[in-house]
């Protein structure tokens, strides 16, 4: 079979020195591209992270400070990045708590722009979470009968997520074949911003889901204590969930403001 497609889409994996969001880097990125035809294009890279990759790190992927010394950085990588996710929707596995928020950081931490607009979000692990409750290999070897014999390297692993996908689509009546749906089914609640600092409630009002403001409005905290979001700006957050949060602060201090062009302003 193939996927219903009305956009290509990437499904991609990453390779870090690390799983602290706002602080690790990229080492390896994959990205394997699907056209609504069914063409594939694939790419790989090694990056260099400008940091030292822990040896906990290493002894998981396999990437050494040695094997990345003389590869490209991400900044450098970069344009060739975006160019090949340019109008697709993301896929990965677990990539809406981790790849999708890195990579946004990545971009941001190197002067690009990144942005979820007109792109839906498919996490395969979160599919099989809530279906079956296993890993990435088990999943592999649950739903392709494979073994996933080069795990943590992050070609296969994004070739093995892209199949596995295939195989739910088909093993599940209830799972349609149509980005749309499987984005809706990819998320356990709705985020404003990709790490999930900031939640969205029943009335779809930005909230925060951690801290001593946990389940209260952004608005709200930010009226009562002003000093909160300067707190958080200089603090050790991801850079988008800092962006998220200042485009509220900024939008409360306007003349015009209205919640209706703030969620606008946080699709751009």
């Amino acid at each position: 079979m193939k996927l219903n497609l009305t956009k290509p889409i990437a499904f991609f994996d990453l390779e870090t020195t690390g799983i602290n969001i706002a602080k690790d880097r990229v080492v390896e990125i994959s990205i394997l591209k699907i056209l609504p035809n069914g063409n594939k294009e694939s790419k790989t890279w090694l990056v260099n992270p400008e940091m030292e990759i822990p040896v906990a790190s290493s002894e998981i992927h396999g990437i050494t400070n040695e094997k990345v010394v003389t590869e490209p950085t991400f900044k450098e990588l970069a344009p060739e990045i975006i160019k090949m996710i340019d109008g697709c929707d993301l896929a990965g596995f677990n990539s809406n708590r981790f790849d999708i928020p890195l990579l946004a950081e990545e971009m941001l931490r190197t002067g690009f722009d990144f942005s979820m607009k007109d792109r839906l979000a498919i996490d395969v692990q979160t599919i099989f979470h809530k279906k079956e409750q296993r890993t990435l290999s088990a999943g592999y070897k649950f739903y392709c009968d494979k073994d996933l014999t080069d795990a943590h390297s992050a070609e296969a692993d994004t070739k093995a997520t892209y199949e596995i996908l295939l195989a739910q689509i088909e093993k599940y009546d209830d799972l349609e074949n149509n980005m749309e749906v499987l984005n809706e089914y990819s998320h356990h609640n709705k985020r404003a911003d990709f790490a999930g600092f900031i939640l969205f409630n029943d009335d779809d009002e930005e909230i925060f889901s951690f801290g001593k403001y946990k389940g209260q409005k952004v608005i709200d905290v930010f009226k009562q204590n002003p000093g909160y979001n300067n707190w958080i700006q200089n603090a050790d957050f991801p850079l988008y969930t800092k962006k998220v949060l200042k485009k509220i602060k900024d939008n409360m201090s306007g003349s015009n403001y209205s919640l209706d062009d703030l969620k606008k302003k946080f699709n751009s």
